[in-house]
C-alpha cells in the first residue's frame, strides 16, 4: 500500500523545490558545456538555501531544515561560497 502525500504537504516543501529547481538548471547548463554558469548556479542555489533557512521558521523550511538552524546556514552558505569561488577561479574549461 502506497501513501500519497496530500497537495498541502507538497505545497509546504516550496523552499526545497526552489533550491532544487535552481540546481537542476545549473546541472543542465553544465551538461551543455556552460560549466562556469552552471556551477555558479549550483553555488547560488546553496546560498538561496542558506537565506531561506535563515528567514523561514523551522516549521516552514521543509526539507531544508536538516540540522540545527545555525549549522544548516553555515554549511549551505559555506559550501555555496566555496563552489562560487572555485567556479570563478578555474581558468579554461573542460574542452579547452
Amino acid at each position: 500500500m502506497t501513501v500519497v502525500p496530500s497537495k498541502s504537504r507538497l505545497r509546504e516543501q516550496w523552499p526545497f523545490a526552489v533550491v532544487l529547481l535552481i540546481v537542476v538548471v545549473g546541472l543542465v547548463l553544465v551538461l551543455l558545456y556552460h560549466w562556469r554558469k552552471g556551477t555558479s548556479l549550483v553555488g547560488g542555489a546553496l546560498l538561496v538555501a542558506a537565506a531561506l533557512r535563515l528567514l523561514l521558521p523551522d516549521s516552514k523550511a521543509g526539507l531544508l531544515a536538516v540540522r540545527k538552524r545555525r549549522v544548516d546556514i553555515l554549511l549551505y552558505g559555506g559550501i555555496g561560497l566555496m563552489i562560487l569561488y572555485i567556479s570563478a577561479s578555474i581558468i579554461g574549461g573542460p574542452l579547452n
